[in-house]
């Protein structure tokens, strides 16, 4: 009998991860609403108790177009925002189910007072998830939050640069979110979610996920109206002051 074998029937098959295989997570999971992500997460969606490290070049709409549809079906409790860029846009958000009562907005310029916040909102028993942009974490900063986030079993995400994709992070996924290439042949606006870090082998290819609900792609396609809507949509962005920025714009909220 290998090695292997004697740990897997000392531990149990469950116990023993096969490089070459997604690992069973340690605990429960929430589906993350596209069903290409979930194929390819270990026990197919977000880890509840566990952090997922979400990178960008720019914070911003993209963190939204991927976590809503789990949100919006997390468990009952508070959504917990630690220094959004962008004031949610409520609208957009109840257009795509969820529920504006159980959003809580910390706003806070200074790190340290954004990972006390993170670190309050993990311990805080209603508290169903928790999103932190913390461009400025130290990986020991994160470390502490993972434990905080596994001791409590919540969901936490974690919006930082793409630049720090190269730096250690205790993270058990980490994705980086870009645009498709102009040569892909994907619409300009889908979105591209890259697979840095998961329990299972490499994936060497970008999972390309549509950026709008099936619903309102459907019946954009269906009326004709999908460049029309584009334009208002830039139009409003324009008129915008600095700093008003809104996560969603108007063309989520027509969802």
């Amino acid at each position: 009998m290998s090695a292997l074998s004697s740990l897997a029937s000392a531990f149990g098959a469950a116990a023993v991860w096969r490089a070459d295989e997604l690992a069973r997570p340690p605990g429960s999971v929430l589906a993350t609403g596209h069903a290409l992500l979930d194929r390819q997460l270990p026990g197919g969606g977000w880890p509840v108790g566990a952090m997922v490290e979400v990178l960008q070049a720019q914070s911003g709409q993209n963190e939204w177009r991927l976590l809503l549809p789990a949100l919006q079906r997390s468990p009952v409790g508070p959504v917990v925002l630690v220094g959004a860029p962008h004031v949610p846009f409520g609208p957009g958000l109840a257009a795509q189910g969820l529920d504006l009562q159980r959003l809580l907005w910390i706003t806070t310029a200074e790190p340290a007072a954004r990972m006390w916040a993170c670190e309050q909102a993990l311990r805080c028993a209603p508290v169903a998830a928790v999103l932190a942009w913390l461009p400025q974490a130290r990986a020991d900063q994160l470390r502490r939050l993972q434990m905080a986030a596994a001791q409590y079993r919540k969901l936490l995400f974690v919006m930082r640069s793409a630049q720090a994709q190269g730096e250690a992070s205790p993270a058990v996924l980490r994705l980086l979110l870009t645009a498709p290439a102009a040569s892909a042949g994907e619409p300009g606006d889908a979105l591209c979610v890259h697979i840095l870090k998961r329990r299972g082998p490499p994936l060497d290819h970008p999972l390309v996920l549509p950026a709008r609900p099936g619903r309102l792609g459907a019946l954009l396609r269906l009326c004709g109206t999908d460049q029309e809507l584009r334009s208002n949509s830039a139009l409003s962005s324009t008129d915008r002051q600095p700093g008003e920025g809104h996560a969603l714009d108007r063309l989520a909220a027509s969802a």
